[in-house]
């Protein structure tokens, strides 16, 4: 059987700031984006099926994982991982902890997660596909 890529987009509003240097001179205060991420995964297509997961059970899991995790949220204060600066709150860095948090959160046998993709604005997006 083919295999088909299945790719849902959620939205969330988050704030986050980096620190006081001259890579990010402009971004050290507290600002937010409209942040746009898209999580595909892929599985054997099977005509019989749904598809290649059912579509209710990924929004439950991208609900849950992505935007009740970081909706209102402020990064850099109330997400462990990028709190005291373990972890800079960058795009590319939010792309592998929602991979993670994706991950872990268990996804039907037969489908993996193929990309995640978090977009900060029109001309800037991160993503992440895993270790080879």
């Amino acid at each position: 059987m083919p295999t088909a890529y299945l790719t849902r987009v959620v939205e969330f509003t988050a704030t986050h700031r980096f620190p006081d240097t001259p890579d990010f001179a402009g971004a050290t205060a507290d600002h937010s984006h409209l942040y746009r991420c898209a999580v595909t995964v892929k599985g054997r297509f099977d005509p019989a099926r749904a598809g290649v997961m059912s579509l209710k059970a990924l929004d439950a899991l991208l609900t849950r994982e992505v935007v009740a995790r970081f909706d209102g949220r402020h990064m850099n204060e109330d997400i462990a991982t990028f709190a005291a600066g373990a972890w800079l709150a960058t795009g590319e860095g939010l792309a592998v902890y929602l991979w993670e948090r994706i991950s872990e959160a268990g996804l039907p046998s037969g489908v993996t997660l193929h990309r995640v993709r978090v977009q900060e604005g029109e001309t800037l997006y991160s993503e992440y596909c895993g270790e080879p």
